[in-house]
């Protein structure tokens, strides 16, 4: 199938919502990670969502030039591609992007998508995302309400992140604390400034206690339970029950009773990182060290060409990413729910 089109990708989101369920959001950074997230999807039969970062987007501009905007729209132009060959809907997301990136990342992006579609065609991502957390919420919503409009214009849904998820990612950390929980005030407030989708449809990447990175079950407080807290908030005022379609940061190490926590109250999507990055890197590990002796040339030896032919260990790592993703759709419930 091709990449998702504006109204199947908030059909998709619609249907998770729904059906609570939601779409694992895979982060990528080479055209074989893409294949591996591709891969992952289909064995599933989910839909999902591929997204690229801003440090993710400067490595795929090459290290050379390291621009973030070339790096995004090469591998979604090649995803355009790839993903007509595959039996499941995709959709390209952009992800964390803190502010003094904008001008060099999401911005012409939008712009790039928005001259697509006054030519008749549809954007080249479907969704973008603003993460405004370490702003005040004022200044937050301020820029979030300019993204929209200018996201509204290109078809394009609107991803913010209204308050701070803790570890670090791409060069943007916050502290571990109680302000990774974001307020039915912080939630109203949101409203306020970008509306119920009249202004434009948007994800809302609220603050339960998530944190980027590695850690272990436990370790954090996750209280996915705090959705329905800010549904409900935001409903009693507004009178628009289940307002928010969620999304889910910093879900590594998760139970699968906080993810379905999660899904009962709002999260249609939830990033996946760390744990494919894992996947991705560890058969990678382990070939090198069972064939040491044919990928280096010991002792003056010409080594084994067929050891440390990249498409040997390619293949390797695609599959182990690949039954991540696998694994992440069936947590998340989307696995054999692929639009028809």
């Amino acid at each position: 199938m091709p990449i998702a089109t504006p109204e199947v990708y908030n059909e998709m989101l619609d249907r998770a919502k729904a059906g609570k369920f939601a779409y694992p959001a895979i982060n990528v950074t080479s055209s074989q990670t893409l294949n591996a997230a591709l891969r992952g999807f289909a064995e599933a039969e989910s839909d999902g969502i591929v997204q690229i970062s801003t440090g993710g987007a400067e490595f795929l501009g090459g290290q050379y030039s390291k621009d973030m905007v070339t790096g995004a729209v090469a591998l979604a132009e090649y995803a355009h591609i790839l993903a007509e060959k595959y039996p499941v809907n995709i959709a390209l997301h952009t992800d964390h992007c803190p502010k003094d990136k904008l001008d060099g990342y999401v911005r012409p992006l939008l712009a790039l998508s928005e001259e697509r579609v006054k030519a008749g065609r549809n954007p080249l991502f479907q969704s973008h995302m603003w993460d405004g957390s370490a702003e005040t919420l004022a200044d937050n919503l301020e820029i979030a309400q300019e993204l929209l409009e200018q996201a509204r214009r290109a078809n394009i849904v609107l991803e913010v992140e209204i308050t701070p998820t803790g570890g670090e990612e791409d060069g943007v950390s916050h502290e571990i604390n109680d302000s990774l929980y974001t307020t039915v005030d912080d939630a109203i407030r949101t409203v306020e400034a970008l509306g119920l989708g009249e202004k434009g449809r948007y994800l809302l990447a609220a603050s339960f206690g998530n944190v980027h990175g590695v850690y272990k079950p436990g370790n954090v407080v996750l209280r996915p339970e705090l959705l329905k807290e800010l549904n409900d908030g935001v409903a009693a005022k507004f009178g628009k029950q289940s307002p928010f379609d969620f999304v889910f940061h910093g879900g590594s190490g998760s139970s699968e009773e906080e993810i379905r926590t999660a899904l009962e109250n709002g999260v249609v999507k939830m990033n996946i990182d760390t744990d494919t990055q894992y996947a991705f890197t560890r058969p990678v590990a382990d070939h090198m060290f069972r064939h040491y002796d044919g990928v280096l040339k010991v002792d003056g030896e010409v080594g084994d060409k067929k050891q440390y032919d990249p498409r040997t260990w390619g293949k390797l790592a695609e599959a182990g990413m690949a039954g991540r993703v696998v694994v992440a759709a069936n947590n998340l419930r989307s696995a054999g729910n692929k639009m028809k």
